[in-house]
């Protein structure tokens, strides 16, 4: 959860400064109302989950598991890796390094380092890794999907309230006096939903949609690492060109860093 850490700090500000714009022009209390949260905020989960397959609705606490938990794959491990797997295939052939592969515990990276030794097909290799990269990409994206759904689905359900206040109030239109109260109970169920669209489920979206493009990046750096690898490609052209990949701190931390020592690479999957 520490990478959604300034996230939720501007989440809070926001709702902090919400809170002061109500507080500011009257009771707190008139801005409570608990059927307008519930048809707002359970009513728009149900149309959320009537919107996906069971199926993939469960995959959703793995994926933000990955996403948001899950400590990511150094690239500047990454980017050692393949300068010095190719520098010793380079001076000893190979299969030197087929030794090297059970020391790897990233499992795609260790797959391709071992379909190099195999003598597996370049475009076989590529097709492969670009195939299993789609498909992660592809899964990581009902995370995002999903609130997105939730960020349309709540102000639609806040004025579905609205409209029900509505028809409530205009039915008891023989006691006038009603009429201002209906009329902000009504309306709560338009701010509820506003509220947790823009301020909470489109944001996150937004962020894990970053994440997920961020996570990406290391996926990018293996395929263009064992396929620059299989094709016998000079060493330092692949340290080159997989360090284009790294953000300044990380290409400082590259060329500051000890040789990497195998066993120490991350055991996370990318």
């Amino acid at each position: 959860m520490k990478k959604l850490i300034t996230p939720i700090i501007w989440s809070v500000v926001g709702t902090g400064l919400v809170i002061w714009s109500i507080s500011s022009s009257g009771p707190l209390t008139a801005f409570w109302d608990g059927p307008s949260v519930v048809i707002t905020l359970f009513g728009s989960m149900s149309a959320l989950f009537a919107s996906f397959p069971f199926n993939e609705m469960k995959k959703i606490p793995k994926i933000l598991k990955e996403v948001l938990i899950d400590a990511d794959a150094s690239r500047v491990e990454l980017v050692q890796v393949f300068s010095e797997l190719s520098k010793k295939a380079r001076i000893n052939g190979i299969l030197s390094i087929e030794s090297d592969v059970e020391t790897i515990e990233n499992p795609m990276l260790a797959r391709g380092i071992q379909m190099i030794v195999d003598g597996k097909d370049g475009e076989a290799i590529k097709d492969q890794l670009e195939l299993e990269i789609d498909l992660i990409e592809e899964g990581y994206q009902a995370a995002p999907l999903f609130l997105n759904k939730w960020g349309e689905l709540a102000p639609a359900f806040g004025m579905i309230g609205t409209l029900i206040g509505l028809i409530v109030m205009l039915g008891e239109l023989d006691d006038p006096s009603l009429i201002g109260t209906g009329m902000a109970v009504a309306l709560l169920t338009t701010f509820y939903g506003s509220f947790l669209s823009n301020l909470v489920f489109l944001p996150l979206a937004a962020n894990i949609e970053q994440l997920i493009e961020n996570k990406m990046i290391s996926y990018e750096i293996i395929l263009e690492g064992v396929t620059s690898m299989q094709e016998g490609q000079n060493p330092r052209d692949i340290e080159e060109k997989l360090m284009a990949y790294l953000s300044v701190e990380e290409m400082v931390e590259y060329e500051t860093s000890e040789p990497l020592e195998f066993s120490k690479l991350g055991n996370q999957e990318v």
